[in-house]
């Protein structure tokens, strides 16, 4: 402690120093100051604030070098002289006082040979403009010259606009941040890498950072409007300033509401079950999204039910997003590069669900070189290779399994599981193909598979497969655009052994055939268009059930096949009005027709559904259109700058949902099937409107983001069951569900801290999502006809994930949890009716479980960071649920002789310790 107090002490006696520079009328510029044992990286950052030096150098190579000097007036190449006294440390300074710190004798700052490719594009300068021609060894260094000397007398300002891509793939950059720190000026990189930043006239310093992976800079001389294609590479300093920088930024100069994006580095700091990265889970901490219950399949955004949120696996739609129950998340992290989240209204270009959309961008491979990474836990291994093939081509494959049935054993240890067994395994195959500057083909693959039992005699399964082709033109410098061709699978299965009279065999499954084209145009400096069409064609078996075998008396029952096009055409625009107010609108227009072959019953106007109402019954041959729903659906949102730290944002969207889930339990489960909308199950419709303002502080050292958000959503057309509803094997839906009206409504807070040795966020959330049989339906009212809680709301949650940095190589994280009980129908009284005695239930979710509280810890710990090494390993330790606190995830009721008793079922009734072994070469 007392070491710790000196440090402290000695640190601010240097904040307190004044470091003088004399550098006017051409005179060289001297060093004052006291550096009491600083790092290298707290002297450059000084000495670049105060003069007019700019350090380039490799982290790595400085890591240990402490400074522990006093300078009067002194010469920066006396400083460095005794700095780098006993060190293989070495320094050149050139005549734009730009100082390269390097380790050999041989550095020079001159150009490499042919380090101009004189076919690229220049400026009249006779500057190449385009990073992806040059020597990478100088583009940091490089002084670029952008615009005409003709242009001095165009005003004082001039506009840079630009592409961002990765030097690892080749890649768009997104949410890259380039900012210009003197006039504090920055500008966001869109989804195709481009930005556009006003700046005075002269020469800057530009960086670019990006979440959780890229920080870099660039020097430029701005005499007048012109363009810079950037490719960057990834950065070596400390993750977590490069998180803060970018998505601090993002966060006031978005349009979107709403938006979260979380790096796979920010996700591996959070504590998990088993160790794994786990995208589910991440954004389970993100405020507004909720789940029903522990492991639960699933998750609910803004008092929304768990099928309307969008799953994005690459352009691909995934079903089901979980496995071993809601365990794991089915997306493995190895194959993870980015995971944004929509969730106060989706771009224009997204459709077809009423809460969010999940978007996981998976990596297509390195086109340097051959990589590898993996990890061995107690429970799952996963393994990733990646790399070029030839010179325009790159490949990732990654695959992940469970080998043990322990923790059945381990969460319930009651005699019904004794038999218990589940196992998964998943697969990830990308490609992509370089056929030159203006044309790329992209493959994305996964495949997944569960299988599970509770007893020996039943066995459950489920798979995901989703495959798509992508092309991607780009036509010029401001229009390009991609095709996507897809397919997406999902199916479950179940297997009965129990009576040789009674085995069958239970499946459904559904495919999508999926054709989208998406354009981005860059019509000028303040408009920027995004148009195209989505179209997707459902083909489902809504369930079969055939016997086992031929002493099976079981008799074979299938539901109507159903199939529909759903047809989209979008237009939308980014209006920059001015510096400080930015408008986003737009319209998507969708027709989407139920298709034949099907028969259906006709029900008399005006009454309940039922077999007593039931007219008549109409076939339909195959393709013929059932019936039609059209509608637009309308997104404006906008953002105006109130200051560099300070924003708030509006916005109003519809949309419109045209699958629904059959569920009458509380969290989705593999087992839920899937339906269509037909001329009785009508398309859910969602409006939402929300506020926010967003805020950034800066307390001294520390960078602190704050954001409030409110929002109402009206809902209508939600599906409610009758009490007693048949939801497997009915042709006739229609009759056992309830045509229903919903609201959801709330605010959410987050205060995130990224910058230092502790990073973190507390977030709370106050949410309702509240249901009420609509006033058209002519069938019962459920609650007499009063709004009523949904079986996910939960008005009151807070998280608060830290993340505490003891060294360069260890990092410990702490994960709390606390929400309010979800609702519950609990049985009240009893009574006898003809003789036998029943039982009275409250009303529908009149009472709620209790509280949810969890505290999970974790530890990961790296190997030393040397480039050169040619494997690096880490471990990844924690508990998860700490306290050992029975959350319970749902209370039921079983007849006990004679009466009834209440029982609580949790997942995790205990510690979970978990130890994860992690690779990569």
């Amino acid at each position: 402690m007392r070491n710790l107090l000196r440090q402290f002490f000695l640190w601010g006696c240097l904040t307190l120093m004044s470091l003088q520079a004399y550098g006017q009328d051409g005179q060289q510029e001297t060093i004052t100051g006291l550096f009491p044992g600083v790092r290298f990286s707290q002297f450059v950052h000084t000495v670049e604030n105060k003069t007019s030096y700019r350090f380039f150098y490799d982290e790595a190579d400085v890591d240990t070098l402490s400074v522990n000097i006093s300078a009067k007036e002194n010469d920066l190449e006396d400083v460095l002289d005794l700095m780098f006294e006993k060190t293989p440390l070495q320094y050149t300074i050139d005549d734009q006082k730009r100082v390269f710190i390097h380790t050999t004798d041989h550095f020079h700052t001159g150009l490499s040979k042919n380090f101009f490719d004189p076919e690229q594009p220049s400026d009249s300068l006779g500057n190449t403009q385009d990073e992806r021609y040059l020597d990478r060894a100088y583009t940091g260094n490089k002084l670029w010259t952008i615009g005409s000397p003709d242009d001095q007398d165009d005003g004082d300002k001039a506009t840079l606009r630009g592409r961002i891509f990765s030097l690892k793939n080749g890649e768009p950059i997104i949410g890259a941040v380039v900012f210009e720190k003197q006039q504090y000026t920055r500008a966001v990189t869109d989804e195709n890498g481009r930005f556009s930043i006003t700046l005075p006239k002269g020469r800057h310093t530009l960086h670019v950072q990006h979440l959780g992976q890229y920080q870099e800079q660039r020097q430029v001389d701005l005499l007048g409007d012109g363009s810079l294609v950037m490719q960057i590479d990834e950065s070596i300093v400390s993750l977590d300033e490069i998180i803060v920088s970018s998505d601090r930024l993002s966060n006031i100069n978005r349009t979107e509401m709403g938006v979260e994006t979380m790096s796979i580095a920010s996700m591996k700091r959070l504590p998990s079950v088993m160790g794994e990265v786990d995208v589910i889970k991440s954004i389970l901490t993100l405020p507004g999204v909720k789940t029903v219950g522990e492991s639960s399949v699933g998750f609910n955004v803004r008092g929304g039910a768990a099928d309307q949120n969008l799953i994005l696996l690459n352009n691909s739609t995934v079903y089901n997003p979980s496995h071993l129950f809601g365990f794991f998340s089915s997306f493995n992290g190895d194959m993870v590069e980015e995971v944004e989240l929509h969730k106060a209204g989706m771009p224009v270009q997204y459709g077809g669900r009423l809460s969010s959309v999940l978007d996981v961008k998976g990596d297509y491979g390195n086109q340097e070189k051959f990589h590898g990474k993996g990890g061995i836990g107690l429970l799952t291994s996963r393994l990733t290779f990646d790399g070029p093939i030839g010179e325009k081509t790159t490949f990732l494959v990654s695959g992940r399994a469970t080998y043990s049935d322990w923790l059945l054993d381990l969460v319930n240890e009651k005699s019904d599981l004794n038999a218990a067994g589940a196992s998964f395994y998943d697969l990830n195959l990308n490609l992509k193909h370089y056929f030159n500057d203006k044309n790329e083909l992209s493959f994305s693959s996964y495949w997944s598979q569960d299988d599970f039992n509770f007893a020996a005699d039943t066995l459950f399964n489920y798979s995901n497969r989703n495959a798509n082709l992508n092309w991607k033109h780009y036509y010029s410098d401001r229009l390009e655009g991609e095709i996507i061709l897809g397919i997406d699978q999902y199916e479950f299965g179940i297997e009965g052994y129990e009576n040789p009279l009674n085995t069958y065999a239970f499946d459904f499954d559904i495919e999508q055939y999926n054709l989208k084209a998406h354009f981005t145009y860059e019509h000028d400096d303040q408009h920027t268009l995004h148009f195209g069409m989505d179209n997707i064609y459902y083909n489902m078996n809504p369930g079969k059930m055939v016997p086992l075998s031929d002493e099976s008396i079981i008799i074979p029952e299938t539901v109507n096949r159903e199939k529909a096009l759903e047809t989209a055409l979008y237009l939308g625009d980014r209006f920059e009005i001015n510096e400080k107010l930015t408008a986003d609108y737009g319209v998507r227009y969708v027709i989407y027709n139920f298709l034949g072959p099907n028969q259906l019953y006709d029900y008399a106007d005006g009454l309940p559904k039922s077999e007593a109402t039931i007219t008549g019954e109409t076939r339909y041959d195959n393709n013929e259109v059932i019936t039609t729903y059209s509608a637009p659906e309308i997104r404006v949102s906008g953002r105006y700058i109130i200051d560099n730290f300070t924003s708030i944002k509006a916005g109003y969207h519809t949309t419109r949902q045209y699958i629904h889930l059959l569920s009458n339990t509380s969290a989705a489960t593999p087992t839920d099937t899937w339906k269509l909308s037909d001329p009785y199950i009508r398309p859910q419709q969602g409006n939402q409107f929300s506020v926010g303002f967003y805020k950034d502080l800066l307390l001294k050292e520390d960078k602190l983001e704050a954001s409030v958000e409110v929002y109402y959503r009206g809902m209508k057309n939600l599906i409610d069951y009758r009490s007693g509803a048949e939801l497997l094997l009915n042709n006739e839906i229609e009759q056992d569900v309830l045509n229903t009206d919903g609201r959801a409504y709330g605010l959410e807070f987050q205060v995130k801290k990224s910058t230092g040795k502790l990073s973190g966020w507390l977030s709370y959330t106050y949410s309702r999502s509240e249901l009420q049989t609509a006033s058209d339906e002519p069938a019962e009212k459920i609650n007499g006809g009063s709004w009523y809680p949904s079986n996910f709301d939960q008005p009151h949650a807070v998280v608060l994930a830290m993340n505490y940095e003891l060294s360069k190589r260890a990092n410990v994280s702490l994960n709390t949890n606390y929400s309010t009980g979800r609702p519950i129908t609990l049985p009240v009284s009893k009574f006898y009716y003809n003789g036998a005695e029943q039982v009275y239930f409250s009303d529908r979710n009149a009472y709620r479980i209790p509280d949810y509280f969890r505290v999970d810890l974790s530890m990961n710990l790296e190997g030393n960071h040397k480039v050169d090494k040619p494997a690096h390993a880490s471990w990844s330790l924690g508990v998860y649920n700490l306290l050992g606190r029975s959350n319970p995830y749902s209370v039921y009721f079983t007849p006990v002789n004679g009466n009834l008793r209440g029982y609580q079922l949790s997942i995790y009734a205990q510690p979970i310790p978990y130890i994860t072994y992690n690779f990569k070469f």
